[in-house]
């Protein structure tokens, strides 16, 4: 699939050790894995989850979903033999915890093949403060945002709103749009909650992030939902671009839907939506 027109409504992680999650995810509905060697991983594990990660990517079997892997900062012990034990294992990009600067990525950058996409957690205060240059790197194409760890470092409350997070959250898709690359949203942690997901993805979905973060299968319906271009969006943009097209054959320089005028600008994000209902219901076909 194309990666400029490719879906991230619902990005799940996933443990690398555990194969038979490995297995499971090859039949969910979601968009993307994130493949986790960092976190969902115990330290002893870490050397058998890399090689039962490797032979999963192998083996393949996943479809249309992006395949996504989250190594151990290179930092770390664990970090380096990710990088060599993955980079061709058939995976879409290499994701890196822990950056806060530029140069974080180029260390990455020089481990991998010339073609291989990063993508990187933003998840500490320095990594939000250095969001446009890390966006900017020709190497990103994508930002993943870490929540409970910029919650955890700014020392914030958990609050269903998220108003201690919104100055990071806009920053975050600022630099994303500024640099053209996907911008996800952080997990939801109370993962039996379905209101309260729906709730988030919407207020996600309406700042601008192209998707969510998930943990749990249970999320993916809601994810995809909230993400997905809505009936009347889709109605709307098609009356919103035929108004605009007729106003420009008729030499009148202005069309007028249910009582708002409809610009170039509008009739840019009309295309868009299409473009994003034709790629999901292909997919759905497939």
């Amino acid at each position: 699939m194309d990666s400029a027109t490719r879906p991230y409504r619902s990005v799940l992680y996933i443990p690398a050790s555990k194969e038979r999650a490995l297995q499971k995810a090859r039949d969910l509905p979601c968009d993307a894995i994130i493949f986790d060697l960092e976190d969902a991983v115990a330290p002893d594990a870490k050397a058998d989850a890399r090689r039962t990660l490797a032979q999963a990517l192998t083996d393949d079997g996943y479809g249309h979903r992006a395949k996504i892997v989250r190594i151990n900062a290179l930092t770390t012990e664990w970090g380096l033999e990710d990088v060599r034990a993955l980079k061709d294992a058939g995976a879409d990009a290499i994701l890196l915890p822990k950056v806060n600067t530029r140069s974080d990525i180029d260390n990455l950058v020089d481990l991998l093949p010339d073609t291989m996409p990063i993508w990187v957690m933003m998840e500490t205060p320095v990594s939000v403060f250095n969001a446009r240059d890390i966006a900017a790197h020709g190497c990103v194409r994508g930002l993943v945002t870490g929540t409970n760890d910029l919650t955890k470092d700014l020392g914030s409350r958990m609050r269903t709103d998220r108003m201690p997070l919104m100055m990071a959250l806009q920053t975050i898709i600022m630099a994303a749009r500024a640099a053209r690359v996907v911008a996800i949203d952080g997990v939801y942690n109370r993962f039996r909650d379905g209101e309260g997901l729906m709730a988030e993805c919407e207020q996600g979905r309406d700042l601008g992030f192209d998707g969510k973060t998930l943990i749990h299968p249970a999320q993916i319906e809601g994810a995809n939902r909230a993400f997905a271009p809505t009936a009347s969006e889709i109605d709307l943009a098609r009356r919103q671009i035929a108004a605009h097209e007729a106003s420009q054959a008729s030499g009148e320089g202005v069309a007028v839907v249910d009582g708002t005028i409809v610009e170039n600008l509008h009739v840019v994000g009309a295309r868009r939506i299409l473009a994003k209902a034709q790629v999901l219901a292909e997919m759905e076909t497939t």
